[in-house]
C-alpha cells in the first residue's frame, strides 16, 4: 500500500461507519469537508509571508482581538469547505458575532459545526505552531435554519470533536467518541494517514503547562498548585517538576496527547467580567472530548468541563486538562479553598 500498510483517513471513516449500520453518510461527507479545510489553511501557513494579504485596516473581532489576515482567511476557508455539501444546519466561528447562516440557495442538513479556525495566530509572527479546533452537535431541527440557542448544548452533547495542528508536520486528531487518534497529512498523497491511534494520557505526569506572568491574578487554589511544583524536591510533591507554555491551545493539547502533562488556563481576578480566557463551545469542549476519550480529565478547575451547561455562544471559562492524578489534585485544592473555616 502507498501509505505502508497504515489507513487513510477516508478509510477510517468508512469502517467506523460499519459499526454504525444506520448512519446516512452524512457526518463522514462533513468530516472529509473539514478535513479539506484543514488542508487548505495548512497550505496557505506554510506559506507565511509569501502571501501579501495584509489589510489596510485591522480589524477585530466579537472578543476584541485583532484579527490576523490569516484568521480571516482560515475562517474563510472553514465556511466555504463546509456550508455547500448539505449537511449542516448552521455554524458558529469564533470570528464571527452570530452564527453563520447557511445560504439560501444550499440545503441544510442535521448537524452543527463549531469552530476556532486558527488557534495561536500570535504565534504566527515566530513560526511557531498554530492550528484549527471544531466540533460537531446534532441540529435539534435537522434541515432548518439554525437559532443560536441550538449551539448551546454541553460537551457531553458533541458526536465530533478534532484539531488540526500547522507544525513540522501537518496532524489531524479526531474522535468519534470511540477513543482518539492521529492522522498525519502525507503532502505527497495529499491524504491524512493515520499514525498515532487509541492517543493515552497517562494517570501521573511531572509536567505543567501556564502562562506564569498571571501568576498575581491566581485563585489560591492554582497558586498552590503550581508554587508547589516549582518547590520541586525540596517541596511537599518531592519531585522536580518541568514547566512549558506555547500560548497555542492545540499545541499544548498535542503535547499533552503525545508525551502527558496537565494544562492549566485557569480562571483568574485579571479582568472581573470573564469567568474565564477560552471559549467553550469551540474549545474547552472539544479538547475536553478529545482528553477524556484518550483516558485523560478535563475540568473547569472545579469539576467536569463536559458537564458545563453554555448560555452563550461564546461564554469562556476556566480549563485544566491532562493527567488525571494531577486534575483532581487541582479540584482538591479548589474543594479545599472553598470549605469554610471550623474552628
Amino acid at each position: 500500500m502507498l501509505t505502508g500498510g497504515r489507513p487513510t483517513l477516508a478509510q477510517f471513516i468508512i469502517e467506523e461507519r460499519r459499526r454504525a449500520p444506520a448512519a446516512t453518510g452524512d457526518f463522514d461527507a462533513l468530516i472529509t469537508d473539514v478535513a479539506l479545510a484543514c488542508k487548505a489553511i495548512s497550505q496557505r501557513v506554510a506559506l507565511g509571508v509569501l502571501v501579501d494579504d495584509e489589510p489596510a485596516v485591522r480589524h477585530r473581532n466579537v472578543h476584541g482581538e485583532e484579527q490576523q489576515p490569516l484568521d480571516i482567511a482560515a475562517n474563510e476557508l472553514f465556511l466555504r469547505a463546509a456550508e455547500w455539501g448539505g449537511h449542516l444546519a448552521g455554524m458558529v466561528s469564533e470570528e464571527l458575532a452570530l452564527p453563520y447562516a447557511i445560504p439560501p440557495h444550499l440545503p441544510r442538513g442535521k448537524y452543527l459545526l463549531l469552530f476556532d479556525p486558527l488557534d495561536g495566530s500570535s504565534n504566527i509572527d515566530v513560526n511557531m505552531s498554530v492550528g484549527s479546533i471544531f466540533s460537531v452537535l446534532r441540529a435539534p431541527s435537522p434541515g432548518a435554519h439554525a437559532q443560536p440557542e441550538d449551539f448551546l448544548q454541553p460537551g457531553t452533547a458533541q458526536v465530533c470533536a478534532g484539531y488540526a495542528v500547522y507544525g513540522p508536520s501537518t496532524m489531524l486528531v479526531l474522535t468519534f467518541g470511540r477513543g482518539t487518534h492521529g492522522f498525519t497529512l502525507d503532502p505527497q498523497l495529499g491524504e491524512w494517514v493515520l499514525t498515532h491511534p487509541h492517543l493515552r494520557v497517562g494517570p501521573s505526569t511531572r509536567e505543567f503547562a501556564i502562562n506564569a506572568s498571571n501568576h498575581r491574578f491566581w485563585e489560591p487554589a492554582v497558586r498552590r498548585y503550581v508554587d508547589e511544583c516549582l518547590a520541586g524536591t525540596s517541596g511537599p510533591r518531592g519531585v522536580d517538576f518541568n514547566m512549558r507554555w506555547i500560548a497555542s491551545l492545540v499545541a499544548e493539547t498535542h503535547r499533552v496527547l503525545i508525551r502527558g502533562g496537565v494544562f492549566l488556563y485557569p480562571r483568574d481576578s485579571k479582568s472581573a467580567t470573564k469567568h474565564g480566557r477560552l471559549r467553550m463551545l469551540y474549545e474547552t469542549n472539544p479538547i475536553a472530548f478529545l482528553i477524556e476519550q484518550a483516558g485523560g480529565m478535563a475540568s473547569t478547575g472545579e469539576r467536569r468541563m463536559m458537564d458545563e451547561q453554555p448560555t452563550g455562544l461564546h461564554q469562556r471559562s476556566g480549563f485544566v486538562f491532562g493527567s488525571s492524578e494531577e486534575v483532581l489534585r487541582i479540584e482538591q485544592y479548589h474543594q479545599e479553598q472553598q470549605r469554610p473555616e471550623h474552628g
